[in-house]
């Protein structure tokens, strides 16, 4: 990247320079194919993903939840792994310290920008990673739906990868049983039909 022309405005500048930040986000891989199955996807792509899926479900949350919120909270929820990498779901030993990476991360990114805004999102950030509230869950259970999806598209890529059980798959998933049954019926489906295909492990 080339050097920053820093203004005479320095709020500006911060903010100018944590967007540019961001920008990393397209460099952080995540385990999960594209359909095409041509590569990995990004944490970028997954973050806008899962953020129009949030537009699309609220029908089936069996609380009520603010989109807007949800949305923010699908937009920046993986923005620390630019500093901490991208922890696979079903790796054990890389879940380990990951909240401790993840909040050093934290401390580095959010600080970049102004305080209030900094501050803002990572109560937001800190609010999905919770999962308490009824925005959180919601939001919870599109960043698990997404690569499920993904995973009945390309033969069950992640799962063979990580040579994944059932069990672990359904306790994965247990957020949409409990805050979007309808859509659970679906994933409960679907498991049936990965274990059937050797995807996942019984």
């Amino acid at each position: 990247m080339s050097e920053f022309f820093k203004g005479q405005n320095e709020r500006l500048n911060d903010q100018l320079l944590f967007t540019a930040k961001i920008d990393e986000m397209t460099s952080v891989l995540r385990r999960t194919l594209l359909l095409d199955k041509s590569r990995r996807e990004n944490d970028a792509e997954h973050s806008w993903h899962i953020a129009v899926m949030a537009m699309l479900f609220k029908e089936y949350a069996t609380e009520p939840v603010d989109i807007g919120r949800v949305v923010q909270m699908c937009v920046v929820h993986d923005l620390v792994e630019i500093e901490a990498g991208d922890t696979f779901a079903y790796d054990v030993q890389g879940n380990q310290n990951k909240e401790q990476r993840e909040k050093e991360a934290a401390d580095k990114l959010f600080s970049m920008l102004p305080k209030e805004q900094g501050d803002m999102i990572r109560s937001l950030w800190e609010e999905f990673d919770a999962m308490e509230t009824s925005d959180a869950k919601y939001a919870a259970c599109m960043d698990r739906i997404q690569p499920f999806l993904h995973n009945t598209l390309t033969d069950g890529h992640t799962w063979v990868e990580g040579n994944v059980d059932r069990r672990s798959v359904e306790k994965r998933m247990a957020p949409v049983r409990e805050f979007i049954p309808e859509v659970y019926k679906w994933i409960e489906l679907n498991i049936d039909n990965a274990v059937k295909k050797g995807w996942v492990r019984p």
